[in-house]
Formats: C-alpha cells, structure tokens, sequence
C-alpha cells in the first residue's frame, strides 16, 4: 500500500514563505513611519512604502480596481500552481519549490492588499542615486520561484536533447 506521493508535500515552503513576509511586514509597519528610511549598508536601505500596484508599482495610479484584479490574479494563479503541484510527484523537488515559493509570495502580497488596500515594501538596494524599486520577502519568494521554474525548463531540455 505505498502511495504515490504529489508535490502538494512542498507546500509547507508555502508557508514558510508566507509567514516570513507578513512577519517582516508587520515589524516594518510597526517601527516604521511611512517613507522613514534606515542606511544598513552603503547599498541598501529599510524604507517602509506602500504599493497600491503590484511589481514596481505597475498600475498604482489606476481608481483601485486594481486592488480587486490583483487578489483575483493571487488566488487564480495560487490554485493553478496548487492543481499542478497535486499533478507532479513529490519526485520533481525543483518545479515543486518553484510553485511553492510562487504561491507564499503571491498569497501574502494578496493578504496584504485585502488587509491593507496596499502592498508593504521595505527592501531598498541602490547605487549612487539609482535605486531598484523597493521590494519585500513576498517578492523576493516569487522571483526565486520564476528562477527555479526557468532552470528546471532548461534543465529538461537538456535531458530531452540527451535522448
């Protein structure tokens, strides 16, 4: 009686994922006033800001339905990559962490926006006085994920070619 196990087993990434962002979140809000900026390094700073859009703030100056498209997107995406994860096996532990990271990161940004109306950014990188838009752990799981997708496809292919 084994059974075969899925990748829905990655999930706890998931949650990790989840929890570490609105945990920073929270201690951002916290201690923080809004756009209050702290020098850690001589290349990045913690400044708490708020993204009323998603990645780089991509349609922030819209009349908020946004806020509405975004969660629909969070949660149709989640349960895609959550329907793929029940489809793979346990066995394809890159694809699997990719999805599961993907689904963390968009989850906690979309609790955030219900909860808020608003995304908390905090992490700011720069040079000189060119900086990277501010970011979050949310964020950073969901580009993880979109890496580890991209190395898996190339991964396959080499195994494809090799055949």
């Amino acid at each position: 009686m084994t059974k075969n196990k899925t990748g829905l087993s990655f999930l706890w990434i998931s949650a990790v994922a989840f929890i570490l962002d609105l945990l920073t979140k929270y201690i951002v809000v916290q201690r923080f006033d809004l756009y209050e900026s702290v020098n850690i390094l001589p290349v990045f700073n913690l400044t708490y800001v708020r993204n009323y859009g998603a990645a780089f703030s991509f349609l922030a100056e819209h009349d908020g339905w946004q806020k509405y498209f975004f969660i629909v997107l969070a949660i149709g995406i989640s349960l895609m990559l959550a329907y793929f994860m029940k489809k793979n096996s346990a066995e394809q532990k890159l694809q699997n962490s990719a999805y599961a990271l993907i689904i963390g990161g968009a989850l906690a940004n979309m609790v955030d926006r219900v909860y808020n109306g608003f995304v908390v950014d905090f992490l700011d990188f720069y040079w000189d006085i060119y900086h990277y838009p501010v970011f979050n752990v949310a964020d950073i799981a969901i580009c993880i994920g979109a890496g580890l997708l991209a190395l898996d496809a190339f991964k396959g292919d080499k195994k494809s070619g090799q055949k």
